[in-house]
């Protein structure tokens, strides 16, 4: 007897590395589909930073090809805030506890001048 086939999550190009946004908390945990075209870092950054997610938990990276997975949400958080200050852009509520979670609070840098 034949089993349902499924396709495979592993990209073509079998040395990329992959980043996936967990979203839906108050679902529970799912990862939202997305083309292995669209999963790379700038990609996600972006589509955070404009709303693409409603939710955002983590951001989860992997490469078969390495053999190797890591939640790579701090980073991830960390340049955003880094690109919202650098422009002086509001954080937006969709993003807001992803960014206070993995980043904690946004905070103001105060420079010293002797």
């Amino acid at each position: 007897m034949r089993r349902n086939w499924t396709p495979s999550i592993v990209p073509i190009d079998h040395d990329q590395t992959i980043y996936l946004v967990n979203n839906f908390r108050q679902l529970g945990t799912a990862f939202t589909e997305t083309d292995v075209e669209q999963a790379n870092l700038e990609t996600v950054i972006t589509d955070l930073m404009s709303g693409q997610y409603s939710d955002p938990v983590r951001v989860v990276a992997f490469n078969t090809a390495e053999h190797w997975a890591d939640d790579v949400s701090q980073d991830v958080a960390l340049e955003i805030q880094r690109r919202l200050d650098l422009a002086g852009d509001d954080l937006p509520s969709s993003i807001e506890a992803f960014i206070e979670m993995h980043a904690g609070p946004a905070c103001q840098l105060s420079l010293r001048l002797n």
